[in-house]
Protein backbone atom coordinates (compact mmCIF):
# COMPACT_ATOMS: atom_id res chain seq x y z
CA UNK A 1 0.00 0.00 0.00
CA UNK A 2 1.37 3.22 -0.78
CA UNK A 3 1.16 6.04 1.73
CA UNK A 4 0.28 9.06 0.32
CA UNK A 5 1.18 12.45 1.81
CA UNK A 6 -0.73 15.55 1.38
CA UNK A 7 1.24 19.06 2.21
CA UNK A 8 1.44 22.78 2.78
CA UNK A 9 1.16 25.05 0.56
CA UNK A 10 1.27 25.39 -3.07
CA UNK A 11 1.29 29.35 -2.87
CA UNK A 12 3.07 30.61 -0.28
CA UNK A 13 6.26 27.42 0.10
CA UNK A 14 5.61 27.09 -3.68
CA UNK A 15 10.06 27.02 -3.83
CA UNK A 16 10.41 24.87 -0.56
CA UNK A 17 8.07 22.29 -2.13
CA UNK A 18 9.87 22.64 -5.43
CA UNK A 19 13.18 21.86 -3.83
CA UNK A 20 11.83 19.09 -1.79
CA UNK A 21 10.16 17.41 -4.56
CA UNK A 22 14.02 17.42 -6.50
CA UNK A 23 15.26 15.95 -3.34
CA UNK A 24 12.67 12.62 -3.88
CA UNK A 25 13.51 12.40 -6.92
CA UNK A 26 17.29 12.77 -6.85
CA UNK A 27 17.67 10.81 -3.66
CA UNK A 28 15.60 8.23 -3.32
CA UNK A 29 17.38 6.21 -0.93
CA UNK A 30 16.46 8.36 1.43
CA UNK A 31 12.70 8.06 1.80
CA UNK A 32 10.48 5.77 3.00
CA UNK A 33 8.96 3.18 0.05
CA UNK A 34 5.51 3.66 -1.07
CA UNK A 35 5.77 7.02 -0.25
CA UNK A 36 3.46 9.45 -2.36
CA UNK A 37 2.78 13.26 -3.07
CA UNK A 38 -0.83 12.72 -2.94
CA UNK A 39 -1.53 16.92 -3.46
CA UNK A 40 -0.38 19.72 -2.26
CA UNK A 41 -3.35 22.11 -0.64
CA UNK A 42 -3.29 26.12 0.24
CA UNK A 43 -4.62 29.07 -1.17
CA UNK A 44 -3.31 31.96 -3.05
CA UNK A 45 -2.88 35.48 -1.24
CA UNK A 46 -6.38 37.16 -1.51
CA UNK A 47 -8.90 34.26 -1.69
CA UNK A 48 -12.03 35.20 -0.45
CA UNK A 49 -12.78 32.08 0.49
CA UNK A 50 -9.94 30.37 1.72
CA UNK A 51 -10.44 29.04 5.80
CA UNK A 52 -8.59 27.14 8.55
CA UNK A 53 -5.67 29.98 8.49
CA UNK A 54 -6.15 33.53 7.79
CA UNK A 55 -3.69 33.93 4.76
CA UNK A 56 -2.82 37.87 4.05
CA UNK A 57 -1.09 39.21 0.88
CA UNK A 58 -1.45 40.07 -2.56
CA UNK A 59 -1.10 37.65 -5.48
CA UNK A 60 -0.61 38.48 -9.27
CA UNK A 61 -2.75 36.37 -11.41
CA UNK A 62 0.69 35.32 -13.52
CA UNK A 63 1.68 33.64 -10.35
CA UNK A 64 -1.44 31.74 -9.85
CA UNK A 65 -0.82 30.81 -13.65
CA UNK A 66 2.87 29.84 -13.12
CA UNK A 67 1.90 27.49 -10.12
CA UNK A 68 -1.14 25.62 -11.91
CA UNK A 69 1.58 25.05 -14.87
CA UNK A 70 4.34 23.81 -13.11
CA UNK A 71 2.65 21.37 -10.77
CA UNK A 72 0.49 20.53 -13.66
CA UNK A 73 3.60 19.50 -15.31
CA UNK A 74 4.96 17.31 -12.46
CA UNK A 75 0.74 15.82 -12.19
CA UNK A 76 0.86 16.20 -8.79
CA UNK A 77 -2.52 17.72 -7.69
CA UNK A 78 -3.45 21.09 -6.15
CA UNK A 79 -5.88 21.18 -3.18
CA UNK A 80 -8.00 25.29 -2.88
CA UNK A 81 -8.37 25.52 0.64
CA UNK A 82 -11.61 26.89 -0.01
CA UNK A 83 -13.32 26.18 3.80
CA UNK A 84 -14.56 29.71 4.90
CA UNK A 85 -17.57 28.87 6.70
CA UNK A 86 -18.85 31.90 6.45
CA UNK A 87 -19.21 32.36 3.00
CA UNK A 88 -22.66 33.28 1.50
CA UNK A 89 -24.28 33.31 -2.13
CA UNK A 90 -23.35 37.06 -1.91
CA UNK A 91 -19.44 35.55 -2.19
CA UNK A 92 -20.01 33.39 -4.74
CA UNK A 93 -18.94 35.87 -8.01
CA UNK A 94 -15.59 37.16 -6.21
CA UNK A 95 -13.69 37.56 -9.32
CA UNK A 96 -10.15 36.47 -7.89
CA UNK A 97 -11.32 32.53 -6.37
CA UNK A 98 -13.21 32.38 -10.12
CA UNK A 99 -10.43 32.98 -11.81
CA UNK A 100 -8.00 30.09 -9.85
CA UNK A 101 -10.96 27.54 -10.53
CA UNK A 102 -11.02 28.56 -14.09
CA UNK A 103 -7.00 28.50 -14.03
CA UNK A 104 -6.78 25.35 -12.53
CA UNK A 105 -9.80 23.24 -14.02
CA UNK A 106 -8.29 20.58 -16.17
CA UNK A 107 -9.43 17.38 -13.83
CA UNK A 108 -6.04 17.08 -12.09
CA UNK A 109 -6.84 19.44 -8.90
CA UNK A 110 -9.46 19.77 -5.89
CA UNK A 111 -11.33 21.77 -3.76
CA UNK A 112 -11.54 21.58 -0.02
CA UNK A 113 -15.57 22.45 1.23
CA UNK A 114 -17.05 23.21 4.07
CA UNK A 115 -19.85 25.79 3.24
CA UNK A 116 -22.94 23.74 1.28
CA UNK A 117 -23.28 26.77 -0.98
CA UNK A 118 -20.05 26.85 -1.99
CA UNK A 119 -19.63 23.47 -2.48
CA UNK A 120 -22.98 23.40 -4.28
CA UNK A 121 -21.43 26.38 -6.71
CA UNK A 122 -18.41 24.37 -7.38
CA UNK A 123 -20.03 21.50 -7.99
CA UNK A 124 -22.66 23.15 -10.83
CA UNK A 125 -20.19 25.42 -12.26
CA UNK A 126 -16.32 23.31 -11.90
CA UNK A 127 -17.82 19.93 -11.84
CA UNK A 128 -14.20 18.83 -13.20
CA UNK A 129 -13.00 19.31 -9.69
CA UNK A 130 -12.34 16.71 -6.98
CA UNK A 131 -13.89 17.67 -3.86
CA UNK A 132 -12.89 17.15 -0.28
CA UNK A 133 -14.63 17.31 2.86
CA UNK A 134 -12.84 19.47 5.18
CA UNK A 135 -12.07 19.01 9.02
CA UNK A 136 -13.01 22.42 9.52
CA UNK A 137 -16.37 20.70 9.77
CA UNK A 138 -15.89 19.23 13.24
CA UNK A 139 -17.42 15.72 12.47
CA UNK A 140 -16.68 14.41 15.76
CA UNK A 141 -19.87 11.39 15.66
CA UNK A 142 -18.52 7.99 14.28
CA UNK A 143 -21.73 7.17 12.95
CA UNK A 144 -21.60 11.08 11.50
CA UNK A 145 -18.29 10.46 9.84
CA UNK A 146 -19.50 7.01 8.55
CA UNK A 147 -22.14 8.89 6.57
CA UNK A 148 -20.08 11.48 5.67
CA UNK A 149 -17.31 9.09 3.96
CA UNK A 150 -20.59 7.73 2.04
CA UNK A 151 -21.22 10.94 0.32
CA UNK A 152 -19.48 11.74 -2.89
CA UNK A 153 -16.39 13.40 -1.86
CA UNK A 154 -12.77 12.24 -3.03
CA UNK A 155 -11.48 12.70 -0.04
CA UNK A 156 -12.74 12.97 3.78
CA UNK A 157 -10.86 14.94 6.40
CA UNK A 158 -11.26 13.40 9.78
CA UNK A 159 -11.59 15.35 13.14
CA UNK A 160 -7.93 14.63 14.76
CA UNK A 161 -9.85 14.46 18.06
CA UNK A 162 -10.31 11.04 16.28
CA UNK A 163 -6.42 10.96 16.31
CA UNK A 164 -5.28 7.73 18.10
CA UNK A 165 -8.90 6.47 19.38
CA UNK A 166 -7.95 2.92 17.32
CA UNK A 167 -11.81 1.35 19.00
CA UNK A 168 -12.94 4.53 17.01
CA UNK A 169 -10.77 4.64 14.38
CA UNK A 170 -11.48 0.87 13.44
CA UNK A 171 -15.34 1.55 12.96
CA UNK A 172 -14.95 3.80 10.18
CA UNK A 173 -16.06 2.59 6.84
CA UNK A 174 -14.43 4.06 3.21
CA UNK A 175 -11.08 4.11 5.45
CA UNK A 176 -9.26 4.62 1.75
CA UNK A 177 -11.40 7.81 1.61
CA UNK A 178 -10.13 9.17 4.66
CA UNK A 179 -7.60 11.64 5.49
CA UNK A 180 -5.77 12.25 8.58
CA UNK A 181 -3.91 15.25 10.23
CA UNK A 182 -0.61 13.82 11.99
CA UNK A 183 0.43 17.40 13.42
CA UNK A 184 -2.03 19.60 14.65
CA UNK A 185 -1.10 22.42 17.01
CA UNK A 186 -4.70 22.64 17.91
CA UNK A 187 -4.96 20.87 21.77
CA UNK A 188 -7.21 18.31 21.70
CA UNK A 189 -11.06 18.61 22.52
CA UNK A 190 -10.39 22.50 21.90
CA UNK A 191 -13.74 24.40 23.13
CA UNK A 192 -12.86 26.80 20.71
CA UNK A 193 -12.10 25.66 17.49
CA UNK A 194 -15.24 26.12 15.68
CA UNK A 195 -15.40 29.59 16.74
CA UNK A 196 -12.06 29.95 15.78
CA UNK A 197 -12.79 28.62 12.35
CA UNK A 198 -15.91 31.32 12.05
CA UNK A 199 -13.65 33.62 13.05
CA UNK A 200 -10.55 33.40 10.57
CA UNK A 201 -12.85 32.62 7.82
CA UNK A 202 -14.73 36.19 8.72
CA UNK A 203 -11.18 37.36 9.03
CA UNK A 204 -10.42 36.17 5.51
CA UNK A 205 -13.40 38.05 3.91
CA UNK A 206 -12.48 41.37 5.83
CA UNK A 207 -8.45 40.98 4.46
CA UNK A 208 -9.88 40.82 0.61
CA UNK A 209 -12.08 43.69 1.14
CA UNK A 210 -8.95 45.84 2.72
CA UNK A 211 -6.82 44.69 -0.53
CA UNK A 212 -9.56 45.86 -2.90
CA UNK A 213 -9.70 49.25 -1.34
CA UNK A 214 -5.88 49.52 -2.52
CA UNK A 215 -5.00 51.07 0.41
CA UNK A 216 -1.13 51.89 1.55
CA UNK A 217 -3.04 51.60 5.56
CA UNK A 218 -1.89 48.69 7.23
CA UNK A 219 -4.81 46.24 8.00
CA UNK A 220 -6.38 46.10 11.43
CA UNK A 221 -8.36 43.72 13.10
CA UNK A 222 -10.17 46.27 15.58
CA UNK A 223 -11.33 48.21 12.42
CA UNK A 224 -13.39 45.27 10.70
CA UNK A 225 -14.72 44.28 14.54
CA UNK A 226 -12.89 40.62 14.09
CA UNK A 227 -12.32 39.11 17.65
CA UNK A 228 -14.10 41.46 19.53
CA UNK A 229 -14.42 40.33 23.35
CA UNK A 230 -12.85 36.83 22.23
CA UNK A 231 -9.45 37.41 23.77
CA UNK A 232 -9.41 33.27 24.53
CA UNK A 233 -9.07 32.96 20.19
CA UNK A 234 -6.77 35.84 19.36
CA UNK A 235 -4.56 34.81 22.19
CA UNK A 236 -4.64 31.09 21.93
CA UNK A 237 -1.08 29.98 22.16
CA UNK A 238 -1.47 26.61 20.52
CA UNK A 239 -0.97 28.83 17.35
CA UNK A 240 2.28 29.21 18.08
CA UNK A 241 3.37 25.46 18.53
CA UNK A 242 6.27 24.11 16.70
CA UNK A 243 7.35 20.78 15.28
CA UNK A 244 8.34 19.69 18.79
CA UNK A 245 5.65 21.39 20.68
CA UNK A 246 3.00 19.56 19.00
CA UNK A 247 4.70 16.19 19.74
CA UNK A 248 2.96 17.09 23.94
CA UNK A 249 -0.70 16.49 22.02
CA UNK A 250 -2.36 13.04 22.54
CA UNK A 251 -3.74 13.87 19.17
CA UNK A 252 -0.03 13.39 17.68
CA UNK A 253 0.49 10.96 15.28
CA UNK A 254 4.24 9.61 15.13
CA UNK A 255 5.81 8.31 12.09
CA UNK A 256 6.05 4.93 13.94
CA UNK A 257 2.31 4.80 14.45
CA UNK A 258 1.46 5.44 10.82
CA UNK A 259 3.38 1.88 10.04
CA UNK A 260 2.49 0.17 12.97
CA UNK A 261 -0.70 1.22 13.43
CA UNK A 262 -2.62 3.22 10.52
CA UNK A 263 -1.49 1.61 7.63
CA UNK A 264 -2.53 -2.03 8.48
CA UNK A 265 -5.81 -0.82 9.81
CA UNK A 266 -6.88 0.34 5.98
CA UNK A 267 -5.60 4.04 6.23
CA UNK A 268 -3.02 5.58 4.16
CA UNK A 269 -3.99 9.45 3.66
CA UNK A 270 -2.10 11.55 5.86
CA UNK A 271 -1.74 15.47 5.87
CA UNK A 272 0.78 17.45 7.22
CA UNK A 273 -0.32 20.50 8.50
CA UNK A 274 1.91 23.88 7.82
CA UNK A 275 0.57 26.48 5.87
CA UNK A 276 1.69 29.32 7.81
CA UNK A 277 4.69 27.78 9.24
CA UNK A 278 8.08 28.88 8.79
CA UNK A 279 10.54 26.41 6.50
CA UNK A 280 12.33 25.73 9.35
CA UNK A 281 9.28 23.45 11.25
CA UNK A 282 8.87 22.11 7.95
CA UNK A 283 11.71 21.05 7.07
CA UNK A 284 11.47 19.01 10.72
CA UNK A 285 7.74 17.96 9.65
CA UNK A 286 8.57 16.40 6.14
CA UNK A 287 12.37 14.99 7.30
CA UNK A 288 10.34 13.26 10.55
CA UNK A 289 7.31 11.96 8.37
CA UNK A 290 8.80 10.80 4.72
CA UNK A 291 12.25 10.58 5.59
CA UNK A 292 13.99 7.22 7.21
CA UNK A 293 15.75 7.96 10.52
CA UNK A 294 19.07 7.04 9.51
CA UNK A 295 19.13 9.63 6.37
CA UNK A 296 17.46 12.94 8.43
CA UNK A 297 20.65 14.22 9.33
CA UNK A 298 22.44 14.16 5.92
CA UNK A 299 18.63 14.87 4.26
CA UNK A 300 18.40 17.68 6.28
CA UNK A 301 22.13 19.19 5.07
CA UNK A 302 20.89 18.47 1.53
CA UNK A 303 17.64 20.11 1.89
CA UNK A 304 19.36 23.54 3.46
CA UNK A 305 21.67 23.28 0.76
CA UNK A 306 19.27 23.49 -1.97
CA UNK A 307 17.32 25.99 0.02
CA UNK A 308 19.98 28.11 0.30
CA UNK A 309 20.64 28.05 -3.19
CA UNK A 310 17.42 28.47 -4.03
CA UNK A 311 17.53 31.63 -1.88
CA UNK A 312 14.57 30.80 -0.07
CA UNK A 313 15.70 29.85 3.41
CA UNK A 314 14.93 33.17 4.88
CA UNK A 315 11.30 33.26 3.93
CA UNK A 316 8.58 33.20 6.95
CA UNK A 317 5.54 33.95 7.47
Amino acid sequence: MSIKFHLPDFATHYQFNRVFIEMINHCPEYFHEGLEIASFYGTFPQSLWNGGRAIMGICEKSYVKMVVREFDKLQIPLRFTFTNPVITEEHLNDDFCNFVLRTANNGINGVIVVSPVLEEYIRTKYPGYKITSSTCKRITDINSLNEETGKNYDIVVLDYDFNNKFDILEQVQNKEKCEILVNACCRPNCPNRSAHYFEIGRSQIALCEHVKKKTKKPFDFKEYGLYDSKPEILECPYMEYDAVDVRKHSTHISPELIFEKYIPMGFNQFKIEGRTANVFNLVEYYLYYMVKPEYREKARLTLYTQLKTNDVIHVEN
